[in-house]
């Protein structure tokens, strides 16, 4: 008997589920069957691969390498096998359940405002979880189906993984109407030694995004505090004489007057991506197809 013919959908649901919850219990629960059940499936699993797909620890598997690598295959498999049995054409006025997207403190301010009204409007019935963007776990939480879609900077993402061009930014140099540097046309050295406040949404330290920009003129920034996230930075700068490097569409329409320099740093993309078993899903495409048209 081919390998083929010892398959059936029941066990790549298995899979597929095991894959995303890491734990037999779960994924039971996720499909409607047995602790057992699961067990014999993935039984039959491991002999058909020749491989153990998933490894016990504390707290239920963790998959092996063969089991990541035939995950997105698998999807893909069931999303072909869904559509064939619906054929049913896309229409967002229909769409339920619920779509998870991963944003940075920026693109929560600048790119999903308008998304979620739109969404709201062409998609009622479609629910939205918007949750900060993890870095240290956000290939971890792609992987595994728990965020559909990421709003961030190219450096944020896995190389492995799709992407679109949102739109082009680029920093600015800025500071209260009261700071004492603002109607001044400083040098780049005295920005540099100029007390700066950053924003480190991914990590809580003091590396700011364009130090080493400033390490290219043989220059050490005066970084006196670093901030969680990019909104609260404009009322730090409200109460303190500091400046901040900040995108510049995050600053439109705040009070702050941007400090003109000799030269500035390089423009940085502002990307959507996605986990390789979305490509063809048809309500992935529909949102990432808005995005580009609103921006």
């Amino acid at each position: 008997m081919s390998k083929i013919d010892r398959l059936d959908l029941k066990q790549l649901r298995v899979f597929q589920a095991l894959i995303r919850e890491q734990n037999a219990s779960k994924a039971a629960n996720q499909l409607g069957l047995t602790q057992q059940a699961v067990s014999e499936h993935l039984k039959k699993l491991r002999d058909v691969f020749d491989d153990r797909l998933f490894l016990r620890k504390t707290n239920g598997f963790v998959p092996t390498p063969m089991a990541e690598s035939l995950s997105i295959g698998v999807d893909k498999l069931l999303n072909d096998f869904t559509a064939l049995l619906s054929p049913t054409s896309f229409d967002p006025k229909t769409i339920t359940g619920t779509f998870v997207i991963a944003a940075t403190d920026y693109a929560q301010q600048i790119v999903l405002p308008s998304l979620i009204s739109i969404l709201r409007v062409q998609a009622p019935m479609l629910r939205l979880i918007i949750r900060d963007f993890e870095l240290d776990k956000i290939n971890e939480l792609m992987e595994s189906g728990k965020v559909n879609l990421a709003i961030a900077f190219p450096d944020y993402i896995p190389d492995n993984y799709p992407v679109v061009k949102l739109f082009e930014e680029h920093h600015v140099c800025v500071a209260s109407p009261n700071a004492s540097i603002a109607h001044k046309n400083p040098s780049l050295a005295e920005i540099a030694n100029y007390p700066s406040i950053i924003a480190s949404p991914s990590r809580p330290n003091f590396k700011g995004s364009i130090n080493d920009w400033f390490k290219t003129f043989g220059l050490k920034r005066n970084i006196v505090v670093s901030a969680p996230c990019f909104s609260i930075v404009p009322m730090y700068l409200e109460t303190t004489d500091s400046i901040a490097f900040l995108p510049a569409r995050a600053i439109i329409g705040l009070d702050l007057i941007e400090i003109k320099l000799e030269f500035y740093p390089d423009k940085f993309d502002v990307i959507a991506a996605w986990h390789p078993r979305y490509n063809e899903d048809a309500l992935q495409k529909w949102v990432i197809s808005l995005l580009q048209i609103e921006q």
